[in-house]
C-alpha cells in the first residue's frame, strides 16, 4: 500500500519575508503567508517538511481553478524550483489577500 502524498502540517508561523504573524487554517496545512503569499520551500510533497533547500519561495503567478479557487505558483530564490499551491482567500482565519492573488493573474505585483 502506498503512503498518501499529502500529509497535514498546519501549524502557525512567522513569515520569513514580512515578519507577519500567520495563524494556522485549521483544516488543512498552510504553507504560505496570506499577507504578501510568499512561504518556504521546506516540503517535497505538500505538509512533508522533508526539503533540504529552505529557499525563499516567491508568488510569480496566479491561476483561476473551477474547482479549487486560485493556485497560487512560486518560484524559489534559491534553486529555482516552481511550486503550486491552493489559495486560502476564502479562509475564516487569515485569509490569502485576494488584491494581491488577482494582480497575479495578471501579472502585476
Amino acid at each position: 500500500m502506498q503512503d498518501k502524498l499529502f500529509k497535514k502540517n498546519d501549524s502557525g508561523f512567522t513569515c520569513v519575508n514580512c515578519g507577519k504573524e500567520v495563524l494556522p487554517l485549521g483544516y488543512t496545512s498552510r504553507n504560505h503567508c496570506p499577507f504578501c503569499l510568499f512561504s518556504l520551500h521546506v516540503d517535497v510533497n505538500p505538509g512533508d517538511r522533508a526539503s533540504d533547500c529552505g529557499g525563499l519561495l516567491e508568488p510569480i503567478s496566479a491561476l483561476p481553478d473551477a474547482k479549487k479557487g486560485y493556485i497560487i505558483v512560486s518560484r524559489c530564490r534559491k534553486c529555482g524550483a516552481v511550486r503550486r499551491n491552493k489559495s486560502a482567500h476564502e479562509a475564516p482565519v487569515q485569509p490569502d489577500d485576494i488584491r494581491k492573488i488577482i494582480k497575479l493573474t495578471v501579472g502585476t505585483v
